[in-house]
């Protein structure tokens, strides 16, 4: 699948993911590529009527949320009904977020949803997740949590900025750290150490998260329930 075919495929996964939405729903609005598409879809149906409130997960999210006209509300003004995020990897219904380094906001909101409908390309897909993990830390913390990763049998690598000197910062001022494990049968086990260091804000695994998955093809969109 050639970077056109895979921009169609996207493009089918996030619109598709969007006619989900109903009136009067509470939406949370992932960020990346795909999921702005599903975004851009429902800024189309806002302008044709579709009553419906968003929960951005962050800076892109909302940039392109305001853009196309959608309102926009919080966590502590509205519960979330459903949720449209895009995935770095997903197997079954777990997934490993955070290539563009939002995956903390992405958390909190894909959590708090009723219900998370992932939007995805076929790359994405594998059997046993083993992208680098995005682990956010405390600026103060970015060396002991290395430390920590390493005992744990991983490989962190401080996230540097292309276009700037210097490491990333995320949306709420952290590092982030990649962190490779290679393939992770137990993603749970994994996820569950990396929240118990100190230090960590939020790493990229998301255990159990997948409601629905919705499969971008080079023709169609494939749905299906992990």
């Amino acid at each position: 699948m050639n970077q056109s075919e895979r921009e169609a495929a996207k493009r089918r996964a996030g619109e598709r993911a969007a006619e989900a939405v109903e009136d009067g729903t509470v939406v949370g609005l992932g960020s990346g590529s795909t999921a702005a598409h599903a975004v851009r879809a429902l800024g189309r149906e806002v302008d044709a009527g579709l009553d419906i409130e968003g929960v951005p997960t962050s800076f892109q999210a909302r940039e392109i949320a305001v853009d196309e006209g959608i309102p926009l509300t919080t966590l502590d003004e509205s519960d979330v009904d459903l949720a449209i995020d895009g995935a770095d990897q997903i197997a079954g219904a777990d997934l490993v977020k955070g290539g563009g380094g939002a995956h903390a906001r992405e958390k909190v909101v894909d959590a708090a949803a009723d219900r998370l409908l992932v939007v995805v390309d076929p790359t994405k897909e594998v059997d046993v997740l083993d992208d680098p993990v995005p682990v956010e830390v405390l600026p103060d913390a970015r060396s002991p949590v290395a430390d920590a990763v390493r005992r744990l049998g991983g490989r962190p690598e401080l996230r540097r900025a292309d276009r700037k000197s210097g490491p990333v910062v995320s949306d709420n001022g952290n590092l982030i750290l990649d962190c490779e494990f290679g393939a992770m049968p137990d993603p749970a086990g994994l996820a569950a150490d990396l929240s118990a260091l100190p230090g960590v804000v939020e790493h990229g695994l998301f255990v159990d998260f997948a409601d629905e998955v919705y499969v971008g093809t080079e023709t169609d969109v494939t749905v299906f329930e992990p």
